[in-house]
């Protein structure tokens, strides 16, 4: 389909480029950004006269909860939500069930998703099998397969020479292994260390549990040189020891939640189970080290950490409920507030969720490399489109995910987000369209 974006705002964070231009697209691609040629006749206009014509958003961390736990979320649920956040590529983590670890079952999760054609998805492969953290799975198959990394997600790999030996063999064959840092002795409680923790009589998980876990990443990346993107970063501490690690010439790559981002221990509250989260929220100091980590380049991108979760799991006691929320409708918006709040400015927030995740990605993504995350002619036509002036609240019955908790609903959050998507355009097919009064 021949369709024309007219009159929009073009903000390409990749290029630099900001400029008022009309966007022709043909054939899945991106014809002109510019100047249209005289004899394109489009069968479809979108006025996006006063809208932000931006990349489609690319986010690292998700889980679409199928399959095995379709009562959490549904992949068309799911992949509705995330075009309806403007997200057009994501990254899903292996632990469904059964687990990522063969071959068929990526393909079988990436055959659907191209039915349905509302998001590109790129599966990250079990490291180990059942992520039983004992044996290695066939990578080199599940690469073939479509897998873009290996993760253990958020089980435990307590084995270190396990962990050492998968390393090795990920960097003979040029694969990402994608870890959160998380020391399993110490990183077992419930929430962040702290004045929180101890008034509400929670077990804490200490800062060490993530910089111990570095400190062993950071030594086994130097023996083997494998690269590592290191996932949903918690403390200044931690920040701190990447930017090291960074300036030391490791190839490793870090992404933060939109969780951590904005919210810190004290939004916990009264015991608010939708602030039981994975990592756990920390103090303040820690967010203002996020927030200035990401500004600066040091942490990669900016992730969603999408995790559907149905009433009866999360409506517990706060120590008993399973942790998690939705957040792929949530990402645009967030990042935007964060670029608000902090002063990095439009530019630098679409970035940290368009074209730095796709540089974390690198040749994993095949063909799509070149333009992913980028408004470049000739390249693959995954566009959202977005009102930079809209304000919303989060109304948990309104999201298209299946799962309805967020810590960021209006009850508990209290403030408004900013940007609203209007349309997102994956391979130049429109996946979601909303009014401008929408919402």
């Amino acid at each position: 389909m021949k369709i024309l974006i007219s009159n929009g705002r073009v903000v390409d964070p990749a290029s630099g480029r900001d400029e008022r231009a009309d966007i022709a697209i043909a054939n899945g691609r991106i014809l002109t950004i510019g100047k249209v040629p005289a004899d394109f006749a489009p069968e479809r206009t979108i006025d996006a006269a006063g809208l932000v014509v931006a990349p489609g958003l690319v986010d690292l961390a998700a889980r679409l909860r199928e399959p095995g736990h379709e009562h959490e979320g549904m992949l068309e649920s799911e992949l509705a939500a995330a075009a309806a956040g403007g997200v057009t590529s994501l990254v899903c983590l292996p632990d469904t069930d059964p687990t990522l670890d063969e071959p068929g079952l990526v393909e079988m999760l990436k055959f659907r998703a191209r039915k349905l054609s509302r998001c590109r998805l790129f599966p990250l492969g079990a490291l180990t099998r059942g992520l039983g953290g004992e044996v290695l799975t066939e990578m080199a198959e599940l690469t073939e397969a479509g897998c873009v990394g290996f993760s253990q997600a958020d089980a435990v790999l307590r084995d270190t020479q396990v962990l050492s030996r998968a390393l090795q063999y990920a960097a003979t064959f040029g694969y990402t292994v994608w870890l959160r840092p998380n020391d399993p002795w110490l990183g077992s409680g419930v929430a962040a260390s702290g004045a929180v923790a101890t008034r509400l009589g929670l077990s804490g998980v200490p800062v060490a549990a993530e910089t111990i876990a570095l400190h062993t990443l950071f030594e086994l990346v130097r023996s083997s040189g494998a690269r590592v993107h290191l996932c949903r970063l918690s403390s200044a501490a931690g920040v701190a020891l990447l930017r090291e690690a960074k300036a030391e010439g490791l190839p490793v790559t870090a992404d933060v939640s939109i969780n951590s981002l904005h919210l810190t221990d004290v939004d916990i509250g009264y015991f608010n189970p939708a602030m039981r989260l994975v990592p756990p929220l920390r103090q303040q100091r820690d967010r203002d080290a996020l927030r200035a980590g990401l500004a600066d380049g040091t942490i990669d991108a900016l992730v969603s950490d999408h995790t559907p979760v149905d009433e009866d799991a999360k409506t517990l006691p706060f120590a008993e409920a399973e942790p998690g929320a939705t957040g792929l409708e949530l990402l645009l918006s967030l990042a935007l507030k964060w670029g608000e709040d902090s002063g990095a400015g439009l530019r630098r927030a679409l970035a940290t969720v368009s074209c730095e995740p796709v540089r974390v990605l690198g040749d994993a993504l095949g063909s799509l490399a070149s333009s992913a995350g980028r408004l470049v002619e000739g390249g693959v036509a995954d566009v959202c489109v977005f009102d930079p002036e809209a304000r919303w609240t989060v109304a948990p019955a309104a999201l298209r995910s299946q799962g309805k908790h967020t810590p960021f609903a209006f009850d508990t959050s209290g403030f408004a987000l900013p940007g609203r998507v209007r349309a997102t355009l994956v391979a130049g097919h429109v996946a979601h369209e909303a009014t401008r009064d929408a919402a």
